[in-house]
């Protein structure tokens, strides 16, 4: 059995009076990709804020190789191997690509494994390459999103938060961009992933938690959930 990585407990959070997540519970284990699916304002967002130390819980704990890091600053949890890819890329539109991947280095010391995970960096982005010195602001949508998940790369993580990777995107290029969320997997990562693309996260998913309106209704198998009716018609557009 392998071991939880990640595990969040009992999490509540308020936007004023509003209670956003009611006491969530879910774990991620070592080498799965595990979604996060629901509607618009399920929560999935603010659950993977919270997890990344962007937004403070009311009550629970978010537990990280079996350390608390729930008040832990966002920049800290980076430098335990906990790295967030959040929606909308919030790349640094004014700087090179280059500089971009390098950013995501800030808390390494080791110049030589930066250059390391650089080239395999290219390697699995070859189109980053390709545009290393062009700003990163004249990029396509789908080069935009794969310079913030090569960025990611850099900090040499273990476990990779992504949020709505998917977003905005031609079908070709989110079919691109799951197969390189399952490259992840393959060279050891952990991946927890919140997508609206319900059917294309299931299909690459070991496991499934399903929010709505910050509580979680359902959790198993990806491989059984999406075959399951009350699933396909809520999330899959089928009957």
């Amino acid at each position: 059995m392998s071991e939880t990585l990640l595990k969040v407990e009992n999490l509540e959070v308020y936007y004023g009076v509003i209670r956003a997540l009611k006491g969530i519970s879910f774990e991620v284990k070592k080498g799965e990709i595990v979604s996060l699916i629901g509607a618009n304002g399920a929560g999935k967002t603010t659950t993977l804020h919270t997890i990344t130390g962007l937004i403070r819980p009311k009550n629970g704990s978010v537990f990280y190789k079996g350390k608390d890091i729930t008040k832990t600053p966002a920049h800290k949890i980076v430098s335990e191997g906990l790295v967030h890819v959040p929606e909308g890329r919030r790349i640094f539109q004014s700087l090179s690509v280059y500089d971009n991947l390098l950013m995501g280095a800030y808390t390494r010391k080791d110049k030589s494994g930066i250059e390391e995970t650089m080239q395999e960096v290219f390697r699995d982005f070859p189109r980053l390459e390709e545009r290393k010195k062009q700003l990163a602001g004249t990029l396509s949508g789908g080069e935009q999103q794969m310079l913030a998940m090569g960025r990611a790369l850099l900090a040499d993580p273990e476990l990779i938060v992504l949020d709505e990777p998917s977003m905005g995107l031609s079908p070709l290029l989110v079919s691109e961009i799951f197969e390189i969320v399952k490259s992840f997997k393959e060279a050891g990562k952990t991946v927890l992933l919140v997508e609206q693309n319900a059917k294309k996260a299931m299909s690459i998913s070991d496991r499934v938690y399903v929010l709505e309106t910050g509580s979680i209704t359902m959790s198993g198998d990806a491989s059984e959930l999406i075959n399951d009716p009350s699933i396909k018609k809520a999330y899959l557009g089928e009957a």
